[in-house]
């Protein structure tokens, strides 16, 4: 495959699960996870092996999203990162983590600003499980007086802050965006829209309309695997498709997920399904959506 324009990947993971810490992927116990069984990403996957998954094609920058380092020492994953980046200069740019309800946020988040590889911080608020579950003012969630007070940190140190949430609870993000326009927030994995029947298709569409009328939100196009399904274009040009046509060429970014979407497809197949999505652009908003918002959005 011939890819055109350069193009940066705005979302992978690295690990090594020899030396150090991810629960996740090291307990005897599994997490419920919405692709099912993960096994298959229990081995160390490092720049080394993105680029051998991407050889031919490979991104010309990455942005590490912090991988579930164990939550106590999550400094620690930034300064492996910088290490790796040093070595192999992937990646260009990482996503940490830091607890935003924690009573040492404050001092957590100097800490990973110290690291010049850090652009922003990804911690995942309280969810609920299921649409018909959705609830407002649940602790820990972005309703949560504490996390907000956290959030309100990140402006401090310029940091942007990803956002991996179900769509049905993106009416929290829109109104977190509001309240804090000057921090740009990053929804990951297309806002999550495992339920492709037409009502539940609607219904994501219309939350992506609602969080996109605030200037400060962008939007990674990733994570469309579906659970013992293959990745296709068939499924999932129409996701892309309608995903940029809320949010504009200028507010969308192209992201692999891997090694996790490994589980559904190879890099090749997700990379081409984008290309075959933004085909119709124009050469000026393809290279918006494969490089330069990255570019700009994460600061690389």
């Amino acid at each position: 495959m011939k890819v055109e324009t350069p193009f940066i990947d705005a979302h992978q993971h690295f690990w090594d699960l020899d030396h150090n810490p991810y629960p996740w992927l090291q307990d005897s116990e599994p997490i419920a996870f919405r692709y099912g069984d993960y096994s298959a990403l229990k081995r160390n996957y490092l720049p080394a092996d993105l680029a051998r998954d991407s050889e031919g094609f490979a991104p010309i920058k990455t942005v590490h999203i912090e991988a579930e380092w164990d939550r106590a020492s999550p400094v620690e994953e930034t300064k492996w990162l910088t290490t790796q980046a040093a070595e192999t200069g992937w990646p260009t740019a990482c996503v940490a983590h830091a607890a935003l309800d924690r009573a040492d946020i404050e001092p957590m988040l100097a800490a990973q600003a110290n690291y010049a590889l850090v652009r922003g911080i990804r911690h995942k608020p309280v969810t609920s499980a299921t649409r018909s579950d959705a609830r407002r003012g649940v602790p820990g969630s972005m309703d949560d007086e504490r996390w907000r007070i956290g959030f309100s940190l990140l402006g401090r140190h310029e940091f942007s802050f990803d956002l991996q949430v179900p769509w049905w609870n993106l009416d929290q993000a829109a109104e977190l965006a509001r309240d804090f326009p000057a921090t740009q927030i990053i929804v990951n994995h297309t806002g999550l829209p495992a339920d492709r029947s037409s009502e539940g298709l609607a219904a994501w569409r219309h939350a992506l309309e609602a969080v996109v009328l605030r200037p400060n939100v962008a939007i990674k196009i990733s994570g469309l695997g579906q659970r013992d399904r293959p990745w296709t274009q068939e499924a999932n040009v129409p996701i892309i498709r309608d995903t940029i046509a809320i949010f504009g060429a200028d507010r969308c970014m192209f992201a692999s997920n891997f090694p996790v979407d490994s589980l559904v497809a190879s890099y090749e197949t997700i990379l081409e399904g984008f290309l075959a999505a933004i085909a119709d652009r124009t050469l000026a908003e393809q290279k918006m959506l494969l490089h330069d918002n990255a570019r700009r959005i994460y600061r690389l």
